[in-house]
């Protein structure tokens, strides 16, 4: 009997905490509260998050891959996937800083001075993207040439990459404005608005892509419209939930009077955020280039659709990773060194299991997936190749991810860039051109410096979080 009224009882306990994550429980103090309890609270909807981040991709890449021409299809897709990388890491590199700030005024009980910061993120956000829209609109043929696609095939596309790049401030904000909830502890928000994005993009994408009643077939160019119009409506759901005044943040329109002291404040965060996920970005697009130089449009569309895949299940990974950023900038706010530091390593381990758990699967079941993406043979595989192949990092990439989060939501966002610039341009660019290259690997050679160099880079910053530097960063 007592065993029974047990079992019930964790069973409820289970029940209402994975209520209140989904939900969104802006009572619990994730300064003093039960510290698992804390980052399954942020950790769930983070995951969820960032599935549906990567489901964007994925249903992009499952309609266009039975298109005709669909190597070139899944080409334009992969490769504005990753010059779009670049407007991810300023979207991330601002989201990062928004966090950071936001976790330690909500750490500190200050909500007002957190709710201002949020705002002066958003300002700098649309100075930044009108820039970028324009650029990209105007040079989406040659940026899909400049990355390694066929004349042929970015005449295809073009198109494609015009309106993803020009609606990059859908992007932008749906990174920053989950930033902002995820500072302030809300992460249920951030994970809602996600999926309404998501929904609206699987409904819209097969009816743009081929046509329904009246509307056209748009083909290529609807994934584009489909995708943009999803993110659209994800950033009206943030954006009514900013404004409600029914959560910590309670938002003026005077906030939105740019405060050049607070932006400095946001930019000196941001910038080393920004340039340590661009580093990373560039490292990328040059892998894509030296894959699609070495492998041909095939090997090009292998590889993008093993990227997207791998995508998919690093995101929740890093959505998890995410918790930890959250926990360490209110726990330091509010003088809570050591909570801080239970905080990573509890986050950390949650995460090793769950990438172990990732990593089976796409050994055991990588053919299968990969076939539900695309019906050439050729793409095939060199998808199955490249998945196999990266996938045996993945322990290292969920310890790095938890690492990454640790220095950035403590505000120390120099120790991740130079760790990124020493593991990507110094060491995985020049190991993958040797092995592609010298010794004429080709793909294969690729694929095998990416998991060596996330190795690499998570032991590198395993050493620099024993140091402790990140404790003492002020924000």
């Amino acid at each position: 009997m007592t065993e029974t009224v047990i079992k019930k009882s964790l069973f409820s306990k289970i029940f209402t905490t994975l209520k209140q994550a989904l939900k969104g429980d802006e009572s619990f103090d994730y300064t003093s509260g039960s510290i698992k309890k804390a980052v399954i609270l942020l950790a769930i909807p983070m995951v969820l998050e960032m599935m549906m981040e990567s489901v964007f991709a994925l249903v992009d890449l499952y309609f266009v891959g039975h298109l005709e021409h669909s190597s070139f299809a899944i080409q334009t897709v992969g490769l504005t996937e990753s010059v779009l990388t670049i407007i991810y890491s300023l979207a991330i590199g601002m989201s990062m800083a928004a966090t950071a700030v936001v976790a330690r005024r909500i750490g500190e009980k200050d909500s007002v001075a957190a709710a201002k910061a949020g705002m002066q993120a958003i300002i700098i956000a649309f100075a930044v993207n009108s820039v970028l829209s324009i650029f990209g609109i105007m040079y989406a043929k040659d940026i899909l040439v400049l990355m390694g696609s066929s004349v042929e095939s970015a005449e295809h596309g073009f198109r494609f990459t015009q309106i993803m790049i020009g609606s990059s401030l859908c992007i932008m904000l749906l990174f920053l404005i989950n930033g902002i909830f995820r500072g302030a502890g809300n992460a249920a928000i951030a994970m809602k608005s996600l999926w309404i994005a998501n929904i609206c993009n699987i409904i819209l994408c097969p009816v743009l892509i081929n046509g329904l009643g009246p509307i056209p077939a748009f083909g290529l160019v609807g994934a584009a419209l489909a995708t943009t119009c999803g993110r659209s409506i994800g950033v009206l759901y943030q954006l009514y939930h900013l404004f409600s005044g029914n959560g910590i943040l309670k938002i003026k329109i005077s906030y939105f009077l740019p405060d050049f002291t607070q932006i400095k404040a946001l930019v000196k965060i941001a910038a080393p955020g920004v340039l340590q996920f661009v580093i990373a970005s560039c490292s990328w697009i040059f892998l894509a280039k030296l894959v699609a130089t070495t492998g041909g449009d095939h090997g090009s569309a292998g590889y993008q659709t093993a990227l997207r895949i791998m995508m998919f299940f690093i995101l929740p990974a890093w959505g998890l990773s995410n918790a930890a950023a959250t926990l360490v900038g209110q726990n330091l706010g509010a003088k809570q060194i050591e909570r801080a530091e239970k905080s990573v390593y509890t986050t950390a381990k949650y995460n090793v299991i769950f990438m172990a758990s990732i990593m089976i699967i796409t050994l055991v079941f990588g053919n299968y997936i990969i076939s539900f993406f695309t019906n050439d043979e050729m793409v095939k595989t060199v998808a199955a190749e490249a998945l196999r192949t990266m996938s045996i990092g993945f322990v290292f990439y969920g310890i790095g991810m938890v690492l990454i989060n640790t220095f950035n939501g403590a505000g120390d966002t120099w120790t991740p860039t130079g760790i990124n610039f020493f593991g990507f341009w110094l060491f995985q660019i020049p190991l993958a051109y040797v092995l592609a290259k010298h010794f004429n690997m080709g793909p294969t050679g690729v694929f095998i410096a990416i998991p060596v160099a996330e190795t690499a880079i998570t032991l590198a910053g395993i050493v620099l979080y024993k140091r402790g530097r990140w404790k003492r960063i002020q924000v």
